[in-house]
């Protein structure tokens, strides 16, 4: 197992402290986001600026084999343009796994047509991915509503296990998963590990973070271990898991202090195994 650092906690971090919070904890991965968020690589970044990212990652030590961008293809809109763009940018840069997702749409309202057209669109995405040598991984991500004190996921398509294996048996097989059991104990998945075990051959990497229960029943995200999701059953199924790893905590304002409790909680639960 290998460890690194999600995009999406980085949101408000500038790039080069990116990857100096992930070198000075001695992991080896930075999950590089894209044209997702305020500090992201814009879709714009020319070749000296790809230059720049790879002599950082260089110079810290800190490889770049995942990024992570945004996109809903259960809705209309015009995300495969957008998609292609960022899997030529991975292209530049040597990153391997492009993490898109398929959409944040209840599972029921994404039937017949509605259902046909997200799968189109990943279709789209796959093919062109191939010619860039670059793996789209979908992760599993429920749907959101926003709260003043915090926030409440839903079943998704890729949340639903037997949505999410239709998706996959009707995409092109370059296509990966992105492993999230926190996302999928937030939409009332109890037990994430035996949802791994159904997908286990199609995960490339995993992001690793918890959401904390607030008295008011929203979900707050907070360090992995800060929540009643049984962390060493999954790590007891991903024990033989040679992929990455990525601690995903997303409050900005204290990034660095929840990344490195995260990162030493999983450790304990590894070496206590």
């Amino acid at each position: 197992m290998i460890f690194g650092n999600a995009a999406w906690g980085f949101r408000e971090t500038p790039i080069e402290e990116q990857f100096r919070i992930t070198s000075d904890m001695g992991i080896s991965e930075l999950e590089i986001g894209i044209a997702n968020a305020p500090c992201d690589i814009p879709l714009t970044v020319d070749n000296s600026g790809i230059e720049k990212i790879k002599k950082l990652s260089l110079n810290y030590g800190v490889g770049i084999s995942c990024a992570a961008t945004g996109n809903d293809f259960t809705v209309p809109n015009n995300d495969c343009e957008k998609i292609k763009r960022v899997i030529d940018i991975c292209n530049g840069l040597g990153v391997k796994y492009l993490r898109i997702f398929a959409g944040f749409s209840a599972v029921d309202e994404v039937r017949g047509d509605r259902f046909d057209k997200m799968v189109k669109s990943l279709c789209e995405v796959c093919n062109y991915a191939k010619t860039r040598s670059v793996v789209p991984v979908i992760e599993t991500h429920g749907g959101v509503t926003g709260y003043e004190d915090g926030v409440e996921h839903f079943m998704s398509t890729t949340t639903d296990l037997d949505t999410l294996k239709k998706i996959l048996s009707a995409i092109p097989d370059n296509a990966r998963v992105c492993f999230d059991p926190a996302n999928l104990y937030a939409v009332g998945v109890t037990k994430p590990h035996e949802f791994y075990k159904r997908i286990r051959d199609k995960v490339a990497y995993a992001h690793f973070k918890d959401f904390k229960r607030l008295p008011s029943g929203h979900l707050k995200p907070s360090f992995c271990g800060d929540s009643e999701m049984d962390w060493n059953a999954i790590l007891r199924e991903m024990q033989d898991f040679g992929g990455i790893c990525m601690f995903e905590y997303e409050n900005t304002e204290d990034i660095e202090t929840g990344l490195k409790k995260s990162y030493e909680y999983i450790q304990g639960r590894i070496q206590n195994q």
